[in-house]
């Protein structure tokens, strides 16, 4: 494959980004309570870059595989616990196994190459990695694949694994018995620790009696499961601790948590859903014939079926991400790419990242709040030698009281104060620091956009679309 893109600009692609969320809730605690942090002397609403980023990385995915946009077709990954069961699922529906043996089969493969899987005495979690695995789309397919190819040797060592799984697991279960029925002076007594390390020696011979994986199995499993060409693994990187010979990526993308511009204020509201059968009897015209219902609604003459609260927060929200553009041609070239295929692949990856931070939002509570409709009221991009955060022109939460009104002379709306203090940040940093270069900022507020039209020495051009934030 040959490129006809030029080498990147500068090393680091900087993107910061203001927008004006109304009633919502992104993200939440494990009390159910939105996040936040204090900064500048203030509680901020948070929202956290692993929400934001993974709403990124699916939005980028979703659009690759429906053929849209600049990594149309191209490979992406899927990070999940299941693979042992995708790789059953295309074994029984592609070569035609007993879906049963299938599982077990990919189960035992995968489970051989390293990675470790839930308890097998609960049903729920017993095909499930215990970590997360940030793989190729297709790696399960592959899997699949080498199996069916290797059926005969497979099953074969399949068998004798199960089978010295199950022996190991008869042991261990016949010992922990035994030593349920110990005396107590045997318990306190010095032979403990002998037993302990009895044990300890016993499970390790169980574990080395377990036959190893075929040579060429394990190695066909390590290169479905290596990042490959799946750009995501690239721009956002993975870890994988389980196997010391599969890479690891150190992501291309740096993104920081979004905090509101101004100090916090939080909603709890009371919400009551209704009962549609009980007002439905009620405000029937016709007479209906009495039914074991009725008692229940003379005792309850509400309506609600169901009540409760539900936290919402309202705010301007400052985020920021920083695209190593010299990184993603390394992890690229690292996946197996010749120098042309991963400088036209990284081009390609940054507009689609761009893209993905201006219009991916996280999906919690998005059917109540409609919160992924949202628009950016500014998105600033530029270019450098180095990342650039802004989160210092907030430290100063913005008061939102009326310019020279009665509360003491605040900024305004958040939205516009917060506009006008991140342009003058960027224009007074960029004066100092000669490698910043490329500045555009995008509006989709056009009371923004009639804002910009005032502002002088912003350091940066106003662009229509965020294919043009990159130069």
């Amino acid at each position: 494959m040959t490129s006809s893109v030029s080498s990147p600009g500068s090393q680091f692609l900087s993107l910061h980004l203001l927008e004006t969320l109304v009633a919502v809730l992104p993200v939440r605690d494990e009390n159910g309570a939105p996040k936040s942090i204090v900064y500048g002397g203030t509680e901020r609403h948070m929202i956290t870059s692993q929400a934001r980023r993974r709403a990124e990385r699916v939005h980028t995915r979703n659009r690759a595989n429906a053929g849209i946009g600049a990594l149309a077709g191209r490979g992406t990954g899927t990070r999940t616990r299941e693979w042992a069961l995708i790789t059953a699922r295309a074994l029984a529906s592609e070569h035609g196994w007993e879906p049963e043996e299938a599982v077990r089969t990919a189960r035992a493969v995968i489970e051989a190459t390293g990675l470790k899987f839930g308890d097998p005495g609960k049903k729920t979690v017993a095909n499930l990695t215990k970590v997360l695995l940030f793989a190729p789309s297709d790696a399960g397919a592959r899997i699949a694949a080498h199996i069916e190819e290797q059926a005969g040797t497979v099953r074969a060592w399949a068998e004798a694994y199960t089978a010295a799984q199950a022996a190991a697991a008869a042991a261990s279960a016949k010992k922990k018995g035994g030593r349920k029925n110990a005396t107590p002076e045997e318990a306190d007594g010095g032979d403990l620790a002998e037993g302990a390390a009895g044990t300890g020696a016993d499970a390790s011979a169980a574990e080395a009696k377990l036959p190893a994986l075929p040579a060429a199995t394990r190695a066909a499993v390590l290169l479905a499961l290596a990042p490959r060409d799946a750009i995501d693994i690239a721009l956002y990187g993975r870890f994988l601790a389980e196997i010391a010979d599969s890479p690891n990526v150190d992501g291309a993308v740096q993104s920081s948590h979004a905090f509101t511009v101004h100090e916090a204020e939080q909603v709890d509201d009371f919400y009551a859903a209704a009962d549609d059968a009980k007002l439905d009897r009620k405000r029937s015209p016709k007479p209906q014939e009495k039914t074991a219902l009725d008692f229940l609604d003379a005792a309850d003459d509400a309506g609600a079926g169901m009540t409760g609260y539900q936290s919402l927060i309202t705010g301007t929200f400052y985020r920021h991400a920083v695209l190593d553009r010299l990184k993603l041609r390394r992890n690229l070239r690292a996946a197996g790419m010749t120098e042309a295929e991963a400088e036209e692949a990284s081009v390609a990856a940054e507009a689609e990242f761009v893209t993905a931070f201006v219009d991916a939002f996280p999906e919690a509570k998005k059917n109540s709040t409609a919160s992924t409709g949202s628009l950016p009221a500014l998105v600033l991009a530029f270019e450098g030698e180095r990342p650039y955060n802004y989160a210092a022109a907030f430290q100063n939460p913005i008061d939102e009281n009326p310019v020279g009104g009665g509360g003491g002379g605040g900024e305004g709306p958040a939205g516009p104060a917060a506009v006008k203090r991140l342009l003058k940040h960027h224009a007074f940093v960029s004066g100092r620091r000669p490698d910043i270069k490329a500045g555009r900022v995008l509006t989709y507020d056009p009371q923004i956009d009639e804002l910009l039209g005032t502002l002088k020495d912003t350091g940066a051009l106003a662009v229509t679309s965020a294919e043009e934030l990159t130069a």
